[in-house]
């Protein structure tokens, strides 16, 4: 069972994921809705995956993953994308993140992607 932080700046994706994580038998120990909160909590709740949507306000998911693996290399994140945001995705990855699942996202491919990085 894995601790995860979900961050998307659109409430209702927020209640998908979390819906998906705990059907799937994680822990979703928080909610960030813009890449500043997710580099704040992502420190102060040490999660396993952190569920990372690439166009926030604030600070953006490519940004937020930068921050994270600065201070931790071995954060485990995930972006989650739009069809079309490719470029986006590339630079997520070159910034560290782990995989990505583009939306919208169904329960299997979430549990494909979680169960390939675990």
């Amino acid at each position: 069972m894995a601790q995860v932080l979900i961050v998307d700046d659109a409430a209702f994706m927020r209640m998908q994921l979390k819906n998906i994580f705990t059907n799937l038998g994680h822990e979703v120990v928080g909610e960030a809705e813009n890449g500043q909160q997710a580099a704040e909590m992502y420190e102060e709740l040490q999660p396993d995956l952190v569920s990372m949507d690439i166009t926030m306000p604030e600070m953006n998911g490519v940004d937020a993953t930068k921050e994270i693996k600065g201070k931790d290399s071995n954060a485990t994140i995930v972006m989650c994308s739009a069809m079309g945001q490719q470029q986006m995705v590339l630079d997520a990855i070159k910034a560290g993140a782990t995989d990505f699942i583009v939306k919208p996202f169904t329960e299997e491919r979430v549990k494909e992607t979680i169960e390939k990085i675990f």
